[in-house]
């Protein structure tokens, strides 16, 4: 099937280079190829193997090769360089399509070298807004986004078992070689049994002087390797929003899988990574497609009154406030105030359970499923 990138890409890539990345095994390479069906002459090149590698080091490719992908170029040394170069000589009719599961993001820090050269895409695992097509409804897509998670095999596999399968091989290969990337190989022991650690604490406010204590390794570590985590798309952290609502103080971040389904946590917990992983694939698609840009952040005040979610303008004006829960239709207290505090803003009670919508005390009561099939991917 086709991934809901697929458009987008094809019409930016006969204009400048692509730069598409993402998790490993969201679906990137898949993309990549499927997209060459629509060139005469593709050409498809893994730095990590190693008969593609001289080939790439070398540029031997032919020019008369209409589409081109270097899949997994960020592990050879200097290649923001060699891509520029690779990019400024390549033939007018070419495309060129760069792919990569770890720092591609750092082009956004790399100065003026590549200004004006590129186009950049973040593929995310599947979302009911993009599974919903193939199934009977959304409740159907939410219920096996649930179980299964959105990633291309553990969900089309379709059983526990190959979900379980799965996830302990992805886990294992991304501790055991994408780390040591990043690290040393001494630091995987203590980097698997940080992963342990947060599958338990996702949603919750972060704190690396505990996750330090438990792991018995300074504070300083705890976050380098939360870093290296995020860098290799495995985790993704949601900040607190200050912005005009009085003694919001809470500094520390709230962490998500990118994997729902690895979770060590119950329904509740899931269904709210999820929400986070859909929320942060519609501001990152509505970024790279349109350059519209909106920050999801969360709300924790002193007082200790919490929100899961808010969208925030450029400007930092917030402009959704979202709520999620399983069963409980009454919308919560901390809702209810920035409800009043911020009319400019919607106040969302986004429920699994729920049969219909509902409008109470100025919140947005609404089943989870056909809310989350109106986001933008």
């Amino acid at each position: 099937m086709h991934r809901y990138l697929s458009l987008p890409i094809a019409r930016d890539i006969g204009k400048k280079m692509v730069l598409l990345t993402g998790p490993r095994q969201v679906g990137k390479t898949t993309l990549a190829r499927r997209l060459g069906e629509q060139f005469k002459n593709p050409l498809y090149l893994n730095y990590d193997t190693l008969t593609d590698r001289p080939t790439i080091e070398q540029a031997l490719w032919l020019p008369t090769h209409d589409y081109l992908v270097i899949d997994e170029l960020h592990n050879m040394p200097q290649w923001k360089s060699y891509l520029k170069g690779v990019y400024d000589s390549k033939p007018a009719h070419q495309a060129l399509l760069i792919t990569g599961s770890a720092c591609l993001d750092t082009f956004r820090q790399t100065g003026e070298s590549l200004a004006g050269r590129y186009f950049r895409w973040h593929l995310f695992p599947f979302s009911v807004r993009e599974l919903a097509p193939t199934m009977p409804d959304p409740e159907a897509a939410l219920d096996a986004l649930m179980r299964f998670g959105g990633f291309p095999e553990a969900l089309f596999e379709g059983t526990d078992s190959g979900r379980k399968r799965w996830q302990n091989q992805y886990y294992t290969d991304l501790i055991r070689e994408d780390v040591i990337e990043f690290s040393r190989i001494h630091e995987v022991r203590g980097m698997r049994n940080l992963v342990e650690l947060l599958r338990q604490r996702t949603g919750s406010p972060l704190s690396f002087e505990s996750l330090s204590r438990d792991l018995g390794i300074a504070p300083n570590t705890v976050r380098n390797y939360v870093g290296i985590l995020e860098a290799l798309h495995i985790v993704f952290l949601i900040r607190p929003y200050h912005r005009n609502i009085a003694r919001a103080q809470a500094k520390a971040a709230k962490l998500y899988f990118y994997d729902w389904a690895y979770l060590q946590g119950d329904d509740g917990a899931r269904l709210e990574n999820l929400v986070a992983t859909s929320l942060q694939k519609h501001v990152n698609f509505l970024a790279d497609s349109s350059g519209e840009q909106l920050t999801l952040n969360y709300v924790r005040t002193t007082s200790g009154k919490e929100i899961d979610f808010v969208l925030t303008r450029e400007d930092g004006e917030a402009m959704q406030f979202i709520e999620v829960k399983w069963a409980d239709t009454q919308p919560s207290y901390a809702l209810k105030q920035m409800a009043q505090q911020h009319p400019q803003a919607e106040a969302l009670q986004l429920v699994r359970l729920a049969r219909h919508a509902t409008t109470l005390d100025g919140v947005q009561v609404q089943p989870i499923a056909p809310w989350l099939m109106n986001l933008a991917a």
